[in-house]
């Protein structure tokens, strides 16, 4: 294991602490053991909190979408371990601005259980919560068996999509309908070229050879639907793009954005050439290609290999994607 780290057990600790010094306009830590981050301004009074969390080693997932017109705090776990329920709490209770809070988050057990009692804690003090699940991961279950699907890069627009209306100062049952429309039309595949290390773990999350890649493989190292022989990005792009198409049932005259994530490791030289190919096929099929997004969006430290998400989009998605939002690891204007 070669990384740039000192105790292997303070990484998170030393991380999180490294962002707020680096960001301390846009960010503050909170709760007893400093692993709760909000907007420096939070709460801001009025508006619906969002919430959200997961654990660390995806930046910038979760944390890095932390500000103004996206999410209003975030618990952190250690690497590709959930937080716990009291640090959601607090998170919860530093957001709180007295319009009641989404908690937004993953579709993982882990998550699911600490998050539904961070949510019983808050209510027990006045905070009306709801929550929304993304699980836009196509590979990890059947059509038919969604609720079983992971979430992976597609959060990136729910956190978008809903920061903006909840902008707008819509009501808790609004920003939710929000992030459910959007994970509605959102569908995401992934694949990998190599592991990743836990820093705590000292050795790799999985075993590749130097000449396959694996379609549909999760950010934490979940199986995929198949390992083979390493092939050409336009058919990786390709066999990517297929089921999300079909799922989707994207025609000529849709307008979708699209959203070609790296996991760590993979040169924004080589997304580029992925985008290319997917632009060339929607563009093909009469379907408009609006604000792209290149780039790491959803990591798993320094795994190789690369993500689609693309979101259909309607007039009212389109609007609110258009809206601005300033955050240490996103910016639009």
């Amino acid at each position: 294991m070669k990384k740039l780290i000192n105790d292997p057990f303070a990484f998170v600790d030393e991380m999180l602490d490294g962002i707020v010094r680096a960001h301390p306009d846009q960010l503050r830590l909170v709760g007893p053991d400093k692993r709760a981050v909000v907007r420096a301004d939070a709460p801001v009074q009025g508006k619906v909190a969002i919430l959200t969390g997961g654990g660390s080693g995806h930046l910038p997932v979760f944390m890095g979408y932390v500000g103004k017109g996206m999410a209003d705090g975030c618990s952190i776990g250690n690497v590709f371990s959930s937080p716990n329920a009291d640090q959601m709490f607090e998170a919860t209770k530093a957001a709180n601005g007295g319009a009641g809070a989404l908690f937004l988050y993953g579709n993982y057990n882990g998550d699911k259980l600490n998050f539904g009692m961070a949510a019983e804690m808050a209510e027990m003090e006045d905070i009306k919560v709801e929550t929304v699940l993304a699980a836009d991961d196509v590979a990890s279950a059947p059509v038919g068996q969604e609720s079983k699907r992971r979430g992976v890069a597609g959060i990136f627009y729910a956190y978008k999509i809903a920061g903006a209306r909840a902008d707008e100062m819509a009501s808790l049952a609004e920003v939710k309908a929000a992030a459910e429309l959007v994970l509605a039309n959102t569908r995401s595949m992934g694949m990998a070229l190599s592991p990743c290390t836990i820093p705590a773990a000292g050795r790799p999350t999985f075993e590749i050879g130097d000449d396959e890649m694996e379609i549909g493989m999760g950010i934490h190292g979940e199986p995929g639907v198949r390992r083979g022989k390493l092939e050409p990005a336009d058919r990786v792009a390709d066999e990517l793009l297929q089921p999300i198409i079909a799922e989707l049932s994207l025609k000529s005259g849709d307008t979708v954005s699209v959203l070609v994530n790296g996991l760590g490791a993979t040169p924004k030289e080589e997304l580029y050439v992925v985008f290319r190919r997917i632009h060339q096929q929607l563009q093909g099929r009469g379907i408009e290609v609006y604000r792209p997004y290149v780039g790491e969006y959803a990591t798993s430290l320094e795994m190789a290999g690369a993500s689609l998400t693309i979101m259909k989009l309607n007039p009212e998605l389109r609007r609110l994607l258009d809206a601005p939002a300033s955050t240490p690891f996103f910016a639009q204007q």
